[in-house]
């Protein structure tokens, strides 16, 4: 049964976002009662944390079949922050909205936990991208990944750009597409002219 609740619920939450959602409709959407629910979990809190270990446990993963997918630097983190972004502002963006805004610590302790080897794969594809000439020389890649960690968040869990009523995909342009572009060297630079003439 708490699989099944942890199950639905994910689905609940995915479909309409958090906020809106309470334990009584989740009971609801399961068929059995609000006591049933608090048998397992304590709060909506608790029940979100752990759908969210599901939600986040196969990211890793993910990342790693990303990087077989686009073997080289430059194209991989590409398509790695176009990807996130149509996840934060997709058709799910009621899920990741709520997310940042409302359960931030909760979402940065379970991305923590269960994607710990994707920050060592960036890592290491910032350093292969440094060695193979697409990335500046001087590039320290933890750096590069706090900055880009910055951005990204500056993007997704604030309205510091919502007065301008920019679409996603623009203000990535204006944010993080912008420092992609500034670390790159002119052979990381050729790659990305590459990816942008591909179709959408």
């Amino acid at each position: 049964m708490k699989e099944q609740i942890i199950e639905t619920s994910l689905k609940q939450f995915l479909a309409e976002g958090i906020r809106s959602i309470t334990m009584q409709k989740l009971a609801s959407a399961l068929g059995v009662s609000t006591k049933t629910m608090y048998k397992y979990f304590a709060d909506k809190e608790e029940l979100l944390e752990e759908c969210l270990k599901v939600h986040y446990g196969g990211t890793d993963e993910k990342i790693r079949l990303m990087l077989n997918e686009e073997p080289n630097p430059v194209a991989f983190l590409c398509s790695l922050y176009a990807r996130s972004m149509e996840l934060d502002f997709g058709t799910n963006h009621l899920f990741y909205h709520d997310l940042n805004y409302y359960y931030p610590d909760l979402q940065d302790k379970t991305i923590r936990k269960y994607t710990h080897s994707a920050g060592k794969i960036m890592w290491a594809a910032i350093e292969q991208g440094i060695a193979d000439g697409y990335f500046l020389p001087h590039l320290k890649p933890p750096v590069m990944l706090e900055v880009l960690s910055v951005l990204y968040t500056s993007v997704t869990r604030n309205d510091t750009y919502k007065k301008f009523n920019l679409e996603p995909h623009e203000l990535a342009g204006h944010t993080i597409d912008i420092y992609l572009r500034g670390v790159c060297t002119e052979k990381g630079l050729k790659i990305i002219a590459q990816i942008n003439k591909l179709p959408k």
